[in-house]
C-alpha cells in the first residue's frame, strides 16, 4: 500500500470507516464495526438468556410446590425444560462467547482495524437475530414450543403425544438451521482475521490466550455444526415429508405410522458428534478469558504459556472422539464403550494441565481481589468440581445407573452452565471499561458475585445427592415415589428458593450495567494496567478503525508482568523493544527488524513508529 492509499484509508477511518455517509442507522443498527456488532450479539444473547432464566425458575417452582398455583402441568414442564436447555447452550453461551467476546476482542487483541469481512460480520448478527425470533415464535404457535427435551431425540420429538409436535418442533429445527448459518458466517470471519489480519510482530505465540481459545473454538464450531445441520434437515424432512432417516416402523397411539427403516441411533450419533465439541466451543473461550483475567489481576505472567496453547489444541482435537459417552445407555458394544470411556478420561489430562497452570500463575502472585478476579477464581473452583463428577460419568458402569438422574443435571450445569457464566460475568466486569470508558460499580459487583457464586452452589451441589438417591430427571413431580425420602422433597424446596434468590440477584448486574453507563467512574485508557494490545488503543472506547493512522507494532507477548528492572509492573505489547519483557527465545530475524506478520490485510499497512507503554 503506497503512502497516498494509506492516507486515504486513514481518512476514511476517521470519517466513519465505511466509505458511505454515517447516521444513526448505519452507525448503530446496520453497523459494520466489529465493536458495535459485538454489543448487538451480547445484548441479544443476554435478553434471550433472561427468557431461559425465567423458564428455569418456572420449572423449579413446579418441583418444589407441585400442588400450588405456582406449579405447572407435565406438558408445559417439558416445554420449559426443552426451551431452557436449548436457549442457554446455543443461543446464549455459544453466541455470547463467539459473537460477543470474539467479535469485540479478536481485532483489538491482534492489532487489526476490524474483521476481515465487515459486511459478512454484520450479516451474521442479523441472521442470528432471525434465529432467535423464530425460536421465540414457537411460544405462540398452536401447541406451543416443542417438549421433546433439548436433545430433540426422535422418534418421540415428532410423534403425537409429545408437546409441541406440530409447529413447535418445526420452528425449533428451522431456528437451529438459521443459527448455524449465522455461526458459519461469523466463524469464517474470526478464523480468517486471526490468520490474516494480525499486526506486525503479532506472531501466533504472542497472541493472548483469549484469542487462542476463541480461535480453536471457532474451528470446532465450523467442523461440528454441520453434523447438527444435516440432522436438523433430515428430521425436518421426517416431520414434513414423512421420510424415514431417523424413524423406524412403529405404532403410535394405536395407529401405524408411515415411517419405516430409519435409525433413531443415527440421530444420537450426529447430535452428540456436535454436542460434545459444543461443550468445548463454550469452554475453550472461557479457558482463554480466565487465563487473561488471572494474569492481569495477579500481576504475574501466565505460567506455561506454550503448554496452555498446546492444551487448547489437544482439547479441541480430542473433543471429536468422546461423543458416544453420552450414549452409554443406548446399548452399544462393550468394546465401543471401553474406547469412549478411555478417550473421556484422556481429555481430562490437558484440561488438568490448564488448572495446574492457573494455580501456578496465582502462586506468589500479587493477587488483586477485584470483581473480575473473584469470578475467575470462582470459575476454577466450579469447573474443577464439575469436572471431577465427570470422571464418574465417564465410566460405563457408573454412568448407566446415574445417567437419568439429577447427578447428570448437577454435573452438566456445574461444567456447562455455572462455570461459563461466571467467566461471562468476569469478562464483562473486566472489559466494560474498554467498551464504555466507565467502571462498573464495585460494591454492586461484589454483591452480585457472592449472590451468584454461593447461590449456584446451593442450587446444584445438592443435586449430586439427589442423583445418588436415584431421583430421575425430567419428571415434573415426585409425589408417590416410595424410594424418594422426605429429605429429597425438602431439598427440592431449598434448591428452588436458592434459584429464585440467584435469579433476583441478576437484576443487580443489569442495573449496574445501565447505571454505570452514565454514572460510573471514568475508567481511563488502561484501568487494570494490562499489557495486552486491546488496552493500548489511542482512544477509549476505541473508535472505528481502532488504531488511528498507524497500526501498533508488537514486540513481546501479552503477559509481561512484574518484569525485573521494568519501571512499572507491566510492559505493554507495543512498548519499544528495548524495554524487554519478551518470553520468546532470541530470533536473529527479529533482531534485524524483520518481525513476523501475515501477508495482506490491515497488517500490511506501513506504520509511523510505536507508542510507549501507557502511564
Amino acid at each position: 500500500m503506497d503512502h497516498a492509499a494509506h492516507a486515504a484509508h486513514a481518512a476514511n477511518d476517521a470519517a466513519g470507516g465505511h466509505g458511505y455517509p454515517m447516521n444513526f442507522w448505519t452507525r448503530y443498527v446496520w453497523s459494520q464495526d466489529h465493536k458495535v456488532i459485538a454489543i448487538q450479539y451480547g445484548g441479544t444473547a443476554i435478553l434471550v438468556g433472561l427468557v431461559g432464566l425465567v423458564l428455569s425458575n418456572l420449572m423449579r417452582l413446579q418441583l418444589a410446590f407441585p400442588d400450588s398455583a405456582l406449579g405447572t402441568d407435565a406438558a408445559h414442564y417439558q416445554q420449559y425444560m426443552t426451551m431452557h436447555g436449548m436457549i442457554m447452550v446455543i443461543y446464549l453461551l455459544t453466541a455470547l462467547f463467539l459473537g460477543g467476546f470474539g467479535n469485540y476482542l479478536i481485532p483489538l487483541m491482534v492489532g487489526a482495524r476490524d474483521m476481515v469481512f465487515p459486511f459478512l460480520n454484520m450479516l451474521s448478527f442479523w441472521v442470528y437475530l432471525l434465529s432467535v425470533l423464530v425460536l421465540l415464535a414457537s411460544f405462540f404457535v398452536t401447541g406451543g414450543p416443542t417438549g421433546a427435551g433439548w436433545t430433540l431425540y426422535p422418534p418421540q420429538a415428532i410423534l403425537q403425544g409429545t408437546p409441541g409436535q406440530e409447529g413447535g418442533i418445526v420452528l425449533m429445527l428451522v431456528s437451529l438451521l438459521i443459527f448455524i448459518v449465522a455461526a458459519t458466517m461469523g466463524g469464517l470471519n474470526y478464523v480468517t482475521t486471526v490468520l490474516q489480519a494480525r499486526t506486525r510482530g503479532m506472531t501466533l505465540l504472542r497472541m493472548p490466550l483469549t484469542v487462542w481459545g476463541i480461535f480453536v473454538a471457532t474451528i470446532l464450531a465450523l467442523l461440528a455444526f454441520p453434523a447438527l445441520f444435516v440432522s436438523g434437515v433430515m428430521m425436518l424432512l421426517d416431520k414434513t415429508l414423512h421420510t424415514s432417516f431417523f424413524m423406524p416402523a412403529l405404532v403410535s397411539l394405536g395407529q401405524p405410522t408411515p415411517y419405516g427403516g430409519g435409525s433413531p441411533l443415527l440421530f444420537q450419533h450426529l447430535f452428540w458428534f456436535f454436542g460434545h465439541p459444543e461443550v468445548y466451543i463454550v469452554a475453550l473461550p472461557a479457558f482463554g478469558i480466565v487465563s487473561d483475567l488471572i494474569s492481569v489481576h495477579a500481576r504475574k505472567s501466565i505460567f506455561g504459556y506454550r503448554t496452555m496453547v498446546w492444551a487448547i489444541l489437544a482439547i479441541g482435537l480430542l473433543s471429536f472422539v468422546v461423543w458416544a459417552h453420552h450414549m452409554f445407555i443406548s446399548g452399544m458394544n462393550p468394546y465401543f464403550g471401553f474406547f469412549f470411556a478411555i478417550s473421556t478420561l484422556i481429555i481430562a489430562v490437558p484440561t488438568a494441565i490448564k488448572v495446574y497452570n492457573w494455580l501456578l500463575t496465582l502462586w506468589r502472585g500479587d493477587i488483586h481481589f477485584t470483581v473480575p478476579m473473584l469470578f475467575a477464581l470462582a470459575f476454577i473452583s466450579t469447573f474443577l468440581i464439575g469436572g471431577l463428577t465427570g470422571l464418574f460419568l465417564g465410566n460405563v458402569t457408573v454412568d448407566i445407573p446415574l445417567s437419568n438422574t439429577y447427578f447428570v443435571v448437577a454435573h452438566f450445569h456445574m461444567v456447562m452452565g455455572v462455570a461459563p457464566l461466571l467467566v461471562v460475568f468476569g469478562g464483562i466486569y473486566h472489559w466494560y471499561p474498554k467498551i464504555t470508558g466507565r467502571m462498573l460499580d464495585d460494591r454492586l459487583g461484589r454483591l452480585h458475585f457472592w449472590i451468584t457464586f454461593l447461590g449456584t452452589y446451593a442450587i446444584f451441589f445438592p443435586m449430586h445427592y439427589l442423583g445418588v438417591l436415584g431421583m430421575p430427571r425430567r419428571y415434573n413431580t415426585f409425589e408417590g415415589y416410595a424410594f424418594i425420602p422426605p429429605s429429597a422433597h425438602l431439598l427440592n424446596e431449598f434448591i428452588t428458593i436458592a434459584a429464585l434468590v440467584v435469579a433476583t440477584g441478576q437484576l443487580l448486574f443489569l442495573f449496574n450495567l445501565a447505571w454505570s453507563l452514565r454514572h460510573g467512574l471514568v475508567a481511563g485508557g488502561n484501568p487494570w494496567r494490562a499489557a495486552s494490545l486491546e488496552w493500548q488503543t489511542p482512544q477509549t472506547p476505541p473508535v472505528h478503525g481502532n488504531w488511528g493512522e498507524a497500526l501498533p507494532v508488537v514486540h513481546r507477548w501479552a503477559y509481561a508482568y512484574s518484569v525485573p528492572g521494568a519501571k512499572e509492573d507491566f510492559i505493554a505489547q507495543d512498548a519499544p523493544a528495548e524495554q524487554g519483557g519478551d518470553h520468546e527465545p532470541y530470533r536473529p530475524a527479529e533482531a534485524q527488524g524483520a518481525t513476523e506478520a501475515p501477508a495482506g490485510g490491515a497488517a500490511a499497512e506501513p506504520t509511523q513508529g510505536t507508542r510507549g507503554a501507557p502511564a
